[in-house]
C-alpha cells in the first residue's frame, strides 16, 4: 500500500474499506463493534501516557503514539462510512457550533467549560 501524502479523507476511508474489504472484515465492521474498537484504541493511545509526563511519554513512546493515533483515526473513518456521515461535513459542523459556545473574547486562554465562561 502506497503513501498518498496530501490525501482527502475520502481517499483514506477508500484505501480503509479496500484493506477492510480485501480481507471479508466487513461481517464484524457493524457500528457497534466499530464504536467499541475505536474506545479500545483510544485507550490504547492513552496507554502511552500512563505514569508519564506529556514530554516522557512522547519522547519515549512516539511510535507507539502514532500507530495508535493511526488506530483511532481508521476505526473512525470505518464508523463514519457504515453511518454514512461525511466526516468534513460533520467536523466544520461541530467547529461551528463550539464557535458559538466558546467565543473567543471569553474563552480565549480559558480552560473552563462553556457553561462557566
Amino acid at each position: 500500500m502506497t503513501n498518498k501524502k496530501g490525501a482527502t479523507i475520502e481517499q483514506l476511508i477508500e484505501q480503509v474499506i479496500d484493506f477492510r474489504d480485501a480481507r471479508d472484515w466487513q461481517q464484524f465492521h457493524n457500528p457497534k463493534d466499530l464504536a467499541i474498537s475505536l474506545s479500545l484504541e483510544a485507550s490504547e493511545l492513552l496507554e502511552n501516557f500512563q505514569w508519564k509526563t506529556s514530554e516522557e511519554a512522547v519522547k519515549e513512546k512516539e511510535k507507539e503514539i502514532i500507530d495508535e493515533l493511526a488506530d483511532v483515526f481508521i476505526y473512525t473513518m470505518m464508523l463514519a462510512h457504515e453511518l454514512d456521515i461525511d466526516l468534513t461535513d460533520a467536523v466544520t459542523k461541530k467547529l461551528e457550533k463550539n464557535q458559538v459556545k466558546y467565543p473567543v473574547d471569553k474563552a480565549k486562554g480559558s480552560r473552563k467549560k462553556y457553561g462557566e465562561l
